[in-house]
C-alpha cells in the first residue's frame, strides 16, 4: 500500500530545523504539484536548484517531516526556479508515480498543505493562527483555540456470504470500477458501528462477526482507514440501493470479483484477499 515504504522510514515527529541544501520542497496550487520535467522518476526540487531565497523557517516556508535523513518542507509562496526544469502536475501522479516513497511524501506534503491552507484564521474570532514551535500545531493567541492536522476516520467493509463478496460503485464520482463498502464515523459512534450503519445504509443489509483486517493513512481524502471483513446476517441477500451514495451494486464469486492492480490501496488488497481465498467465514 502507499504508506509501505520499506526499507525508507518515515518520521513524522515535528522538528523544525532549517532546510539543507539537499532538502527537498514541495510547492501546491490547488491540486497540482511542481514536480520534475519529463522526468521518468518522480522528483521534487532541492534547495539548491532555487535561483535566490529565504532559507529560514517562516509562514510561508514549513518544515514537514523527513524520510530516513531528508527533510521536506512546504512552500506557500511559488519558488524562482529557472526556466525547464520543473512543471505543475496533478497531485493524481502520487497514485502511481515511482519511486513509491517519493509519492508517499508528495500526497502526505498535499495533505498537510490542505489542512495549513484552511487554517489561516481562527474560526472563533477570526485571528491569524500563529504556529507552535513545540508540535504540529495552529493557535490562536487571542481566544487560545488550538487546531491540528485534520484526520478523518473512515471504514472500508467486504462483506462476505455464501462465498461471494458485496461489491459497489460509487454515484457522481466519475469512478468506473467497483470497490467495497466505505464511509465516514459520525461523531460519538465507534468504528465498528460505523461500519454496521453505512452498511444498512447504503445497501440495506446487517452484518456480524465483524474481522477487523488492518489500517491506512489515505492522505487523498485526509483520512484514516479501517479495514473489516464482515458476515451477512441471515440469508436474505437482498441489495436496497442508497442511489445517492451508490451507482450499483451485487455479489460477486472469488473469480468474478473485479479488482484493481494490488499496489497503493486497502480497497485493492482487501479484494485480492478475498480473491485468494485467504477471507472465509
Amino acid at each position: 500500500m502507499i504508506q509501505d515504504i520499506a526499507p525508507h522510514v518515515y518520521h513524522n515527529e515535528y522538528q523544525p530545523v532549517p532546510p539543507s541544501e539537499d532538502s527537498l520542497l514541495l510547492y501546491f496550487e490547488g491540486d497540482q504539484v511542481l514536480t520534475g520535467c519529463g522526468e521518468e522518476a518522480l522528483s521534487f526540487p532541492r534547495f539548491w536548484e532555487l535561483k535566490e531565497g529565504n532559507r529560514e523557517l517562516s509562514p510561508n516556508l514549513l518544515y514537514l517531516f523527513s524520510i530516513d535523513k531528508c527533510t521536506f518542507y512546504l512552500s506557500r509562496l511559488r519558488p524562482d526556479f529557472p526556466p525547464g526544469q520543473f512543471e505543475m502536475k496533478s497531485v493524481r501522479i502520487f497514485r502511481d508515480a515511482c519511486p513509491g516513497w517519493m509519492s508517499f511524501a508528495g500526497i502526505t506534503a498535499h495533505q498537510l498543505y490542505h489542512w495549513y491552507e484552511a487554517h489561516r484564521f481562527c474560526g472563533h474570532c477570526g485571528r491569524p493562527l500563529l504556529h507552535s514551535e513545540q508540535e504540529r500545531m495552529l493557535h490562536c493567541p487571542d481566544c487560545g483555540i488550538m487546531e491540528y492536522p485534520k484526520i478523518s476516520p473512515a471504514v472500508i467493509v467486504g462483506i462476505v456470504h455464501n462465498d461471494r463478496i458485496l461489491m459497489s460503485k460509487y454515484a457522481g464520482r466519475g469512478a468506473t470500477h467497483y470497490a467495497l463498502i466505505a464511509g465516514f464515523a459520525e461523531i460519538g459512534e465507534t468504528i465498528e458501528e460505523t461500519v454496521r450503519r453505512e452498511v444498512y445504509e447504503e445497501v440495506g443489509l446487517r452484518v456480524k462477526n465483524l474481522r477487523y483486517y488492518k489500517s491506512q493513512p489515505w492522505s487523498f481524502s485526509d483520512s484514516l482507514l479501517f479495514g473489516f471483513f464482515a458476515e451477512l446476517e441471515g440469508e436474505d441477500e437482498t441489495i436496497t440501493l442508497d442511489t445517492q451514495e451508490l451507482a450499483a451494486a451485487g455479489w460477486f464469486t472469488r473469480k468474478e470479483a473485479p479488482a484493481q492492480p494490488l499496489n497503493i490501496s486497502l480497497t485493492s488488497e482487501m479484494i485480492w484477499k478475498f480473491k485468494n481465498g485467504e477471507v472465509v467465514f
